[in-house]
């Protein structure tokens, strides 16, 4: 029977698998209630001790989707029998549609400012990125330095000479504004990220693809940026997350027009006052585009940054 120094013996795989299995249940059990508590109605969202087992319905979505309003008898005679099953979800309760809520627009915010931004935030940064790293920049040290300085300081610390700018600018409430702000924000951790990736880049092959006759601009696009794709791809989930979920700058700088989800799901009120049930709902749809993102760049986070070039 072999024995190894670096192999572990069979009670420290124990010990690992039972840290890991745990770690994940902590950190996926409020994920799990929260989902749960979607489908719950709201007698059971409150009850206490808390129901692990009930008898699920989809009335938070349907409160989450539209706005009711109570209605009297005469009403409810006059509205006649419902036609569908989201309007026999709310006959129950002993109200009526007046509409559609205003989480739709608010989602769609979300999307627009998030993946603007982030978007924005991968071109600037990725051409900020492979200038540091290519070019003889005078003061290079210092400016990355100052860069990454602007997130030693917490944004909602300039909060408001930011809300007075923008006022002054006509930005406030705005989908250009809010992404202008989370693309200045975001941007010092990606020239940062990239610079990095970036520099693990061999430079030859980019004089090789000169010598061929490409531009600069060619050699960029067809040589770095398929290479680069990991980081940018990794970065570009890091500032998603935080557009997505930013709260602060989305309360103060925005009211109606281009307010975000995350401020609006807490104002979510039913009939009876909160509405846990459609809160839960909107806070698990608002988690499916960032897990779709981050899924449909699974294949670049899983490869080497070296992609198709060999490791200096």
């Amino acid at each position: 029977m072999s024995f190894s120094v670096t192999e572990p013996n069979k009670g420290t795989k124990w010990f690992a698998g039972v840290l890991v299995v745990g770690y994940a249940l902590i950190t996926i059990a409020p994920l799990l209630w929260i989902i749960a508590t979607g489908f719950k109605s709201p007698a059971d969202s409150i009850s206490y001790p808390p129901k692990v087992v009930f008898d699920p319905t989809l009335e938070g979505y349907v409160n989450l989707f539209t706005d009711r309003t109570r209605a009297t008898a005469d009403m409810l005679e006059a509205e006649g029998e419902p036609q569908t099953w989201y309007e026999r979800i709310v006959r129950e309760q002993g109200t009526v549609i007046i509409g559609p809520s205003r989480y739709g627009e608010r989602f769609l915010n979300s999307i627009i400012i998030g993946f603007g931004s982030t978007a924005l935030c991968m071109v600037l940064g990725t051409a900020a990125a492979y200038a540091f790293s290519r070019f003889r920049v005078p003061l290079k040290d210092d400016l990355l330095f100052f860069i990454l300085s602007t997130r030693m300081m917490p944004p909602i610390a300039v909060a408001i000479p930011i809300f007075l700018m923008f006022r002054n600018l006509g930005l406030n409430d705005t989908h250009l504004g809010m992404i202008l702000l989370y693309t200045a924000v975001n941007l010092s951790l990606s020239v940062w990220l990239l610079k990095g990736f970036i520099d693990e880049i061999p430079v030859e092959y980019e004089e090789a693809a000169l010598i061929d006759g490409y531009t600069r601009f060619q050699a960029f696009y067809k040589v770095v940026l398929p290479q680069a794709a990991t980081g940018i791809a990794s970065t570009a989930i890091f500032c998603l997350i935080f557009a997505w979920n930013e709260y602060a700058f989305a309360v103060l700088l925005t009211s109606g027009t281009a307010q975000t989800a995350p401020p609006f799901i807490p104002t979510i009120i039913g009939v009876g006052g909160k509405d846990w049930p459609a809160v839960a709902a909107g806070a698990t749809i608002f988690l499916v585009p960032v897990m779709v993102f981050t899924i449909l760049l699974r294949k670049h986070l899983l490869r080497g940054i070296t992609f198709g070039a060999v490791r200096k």
